[in-house]
């Protein structure tokens, strides 16, 4: 008789996650998914070990959603066997919120059952979260709750958005993940490292999908030879495991005397235990028998050097561009600001002034009487021995004015207000701020109208002083490791979208800033290549597509600009960014230079007539334009 299986998905977070998730990790996540299997007239779920109740009765309350899991012709005697066996692996002290969690024992239930698997959106949440740079900052958080050693330090220089809300949303979670009563209690020792816990083909086969390098541990809780030689392969999941970035190795542990583990054993024919099996791509590519630690180091670190080998350009001697500052260009002028705020209520009086919940009055008053005197007291020369904090009440009020005039004024008549927060996200109080909404964030309000007023022909809706300040402005965003990654995760193609037409912009001053910002999203893309390749856990913000499109443009900018020495360096400087390291380099950007005949643009520069009349005349420009050109555009 076949039984229908189901599976019951809750959400951990209560809706913060779909409410929250972009803000925090740059990505849509629609919930904390949280399952239980649900056969023969009874909910199963494991968090405090094994539970059943009546379907629908656990603590969680009502489902989400209901998926159909299809059916079992396994009898009740034999699946309630199953999980009395299973309740001994499945005990509340292996519970960890991503490696071994419900999800897990509904998998290996749905495996048993089905011989199927339950939906990736739900197995592969972790293998997301943990993508981004707030999961790879919560994960050490994560670890020490459930008091195991942490596998990983959160990404350097990365602070959560809103940390206040990413507390809120982590202890919410983790309180409801197992338990009403429960609280964390010391993991077992043999979960201890960032190892898969694997009872059934259909998690193995997830398991070697989503893990171009992959290490299976084949091992009986009876084996003398496992328990000494399980240390060392916990330590090398610490040491190899996966990294923010995708490099790495998978580390699974497969009990044969556990759930299907016997079945796994036999598909992959495995006599004896240990046995280490190495997988690339999902194919098997060697394995190692017995307890000898120097050779399962050795096949490990062979597996690596065939799965990621080293980049073509960590083998070249590249001085001029390994001698570049990756620090930002920054405009840090400071104006006089009484008359830039002059000129800003001047253009406030003679605007319409329609349908804006805020009266001219009251945003001029917040201009004079809130934003005046902090700007003075923190950037105004001499600078005060007290200067003023950029507090929250004066940040909300600061953006919901800009918000208004935003909604009044035409660009011509913004660039004076674009320029004051030019210099307010130099202050470190400002840059890790987050607006209560999009529609109060100034970097995004000003991205948005630059990138609408370059996209109209009039050249009168296409000011030079307002695309210029807000040039200066996001070049000034790079400033802080916060603002730089918001600008990359959530709004990269609209500042691309203002980038690429400034960079041919016919002034020169709206030039020298493009190119200036361009060589700050470079540098920080190159930051994140180069910790990578010293086995740091960093981000790297690669796009393949987005490359394409940003060198094309930097190779026409250069082949354009014959006037500035200075716009010259800068656009060379962020191309060799751009290319060094690139995963994308030899199938993507090494056919694109040819086409783009990049080598023969770069080395134009150093003759009459190819920037000035003479050409580039500084030695370091040139050294770094002959290197850019003869080692890189091949």
């Amino acid at each position: 008789m076949e039984v229908p299986v189901k599976l019951y998905v809750y959400d951990l977070s209560n809706g913060m996650a779909r409410q929250y998730s972009r803000q925090l990790t740059g990505r849509q996540i629609d919930g904390i998914w949280h399952t239980s299997i649900v056969v023969f007239g009874k909910e199963m779920v494991y968090g405090q070990g094994i539970d059943t109740t009546l379907p629908g009765q656990s603590h969680h309350g009502t489902p989400a959603q209901i998926i159909d899991m299809g059916t079992t012709s396994i009898d009740e005697e034999t699946f309630n066997e199953y999980i009395a066996e299973m309740k001994e692996h499945y005990t509340a002290d292996k519970y960890h919120l991503l490696d071994f969690n419900c999800n897990s024992f509904t998998n290996d239930c749905v495996g048993f059952l089905t011989g199927g698997s339950i939906p990736s959106f739900i197995k592969d949440l972790p293998t997301d979260f943990l993508s981004t740079p707030f999961g790879a900052a919560m994960r050490p958080t994560i670890d020490a709750w459930y008091r195991r050693p942490a596998t990983g330090g959160p990404a350097p220089g990365f602070s959560s958005p809103n940390p206040q809300l990413a507390s809120s949303l982590l202890q919410n979670v983790i309180s409801n993940a197992q338990g009403p009563s429960t609280s964390a209690v010391p993991a077992a020792q043999t979960l201890t490292a960032p190892v898969h816990i694997i009872t059934n083909p259909p998690a193995f086969n997830s398991f070697l999908r989503s893990h171009r390098a992959a290490v299976a541990f084949f091992t009986d809780h009876t084996c003398a030879p496992c328990k000494m030689i399980e240390p060392v392969f916990e330590r090398l999941s610490e040491e190899k495991g996966v990294k923010t970035g995708g490099t790495g190795a998978g580390f699974a542990k497969i009990d044969i005397g556990v759930g299907l583990g016997q079945s796994l054993a036999s598909e992959w024919g495995i006599r004896a235990t240990p046995t280490f099996i190495f997988f690339l791509d999902g194919k098997k590519l060697d394995e190692v028998k017995g307890a000898d630690a120097t050779e399962l180091r050795t096949q490990v670190d062979l597996l690596l050097f065939q799965a990621y080998p080293a980049h073509p350009h960590t083998s070249l001697s590249l001085p001029a561009i390994q001698a570049l500052s990756l620090n930002p260009i920054l405009f840090t002028q400071v104006p006089a600001l009484d008359i830039v705020l002059g000129k800003l209520a001047s253009f406030i009086d003679s605007a319409p002034w329609t349908s804006i919940p805020q009266t001219k009055a009251q945003v001029k008053q917040i201009l004079t009487g809130t934003v005046a005197p902090y700007l003075k007291s923190r950037f105004a020369t001499p600078a005060s021995p007290q200067p003023q904090s950029a507090t929250s009440h004066i940040l909300t009020s600061w953006s919901q004015a800009t918000s208004a005039l935003s909604a009044a004024l035409p660009p011509p008549s913004l660039f004076p207000l674009v320029d004051l927060w030019r210099l307010a996200v130099l202050d470190p109080n400002v840059s890790t701020w987050t607006p209560p909404s999009p529609s109060v964030d100034p970097i995004f309000l000003f991205l948005e109208k630059a990138s609408t007023a370059l996209r109209t022909p009039s050249s009168a809706a296409s000011p030079r002083n307002y695309i210029l300040t807000t040039l200066r402005l996001l070049a000034n965003a790079f400033s802080s490791a916060t603002l730089a990654r918001r600008l990359l995760l959530t709004s990269r193609a609209t500042m691309t979208a203002v980038l690429v037409p400034s960079l041919l912009h016919e002034d020169g001053a709206v030039r020298t800033a493009a190119a200036s910002l361009a060589f700050n999203v470079a540098a920080l893309i190159q930051k994140g290549r180069v910790g990578k390749v010293r086995g740091e856990s960093v981000d790297a913000f690669e796009d393949e597509d987005w490359e394409v499109e940003i060198v094309s443009a930097v190779v026409e900018a250069l082949d354009r600009e014959t006037t500035s020495e200075d716009v010259v360096h800068r656009l060379t400087a962020c191309l060799a960014f751009l290319l060094r390291l690139s995963p994308a380099f030899e199938m993507q950007l090494v056919p694109l230079l040819d086409v783009l005949q990049a080598q023969d643009v770069l080395k134009r520069k150093l003759v009459k007539d190819g920037c000035g009349e003479a050409g580039v005349v500084k030695k370091d420009v040139k050294k770094l334009i002959e290197e850019v050109a003869g080692k890189l555009c091949r």
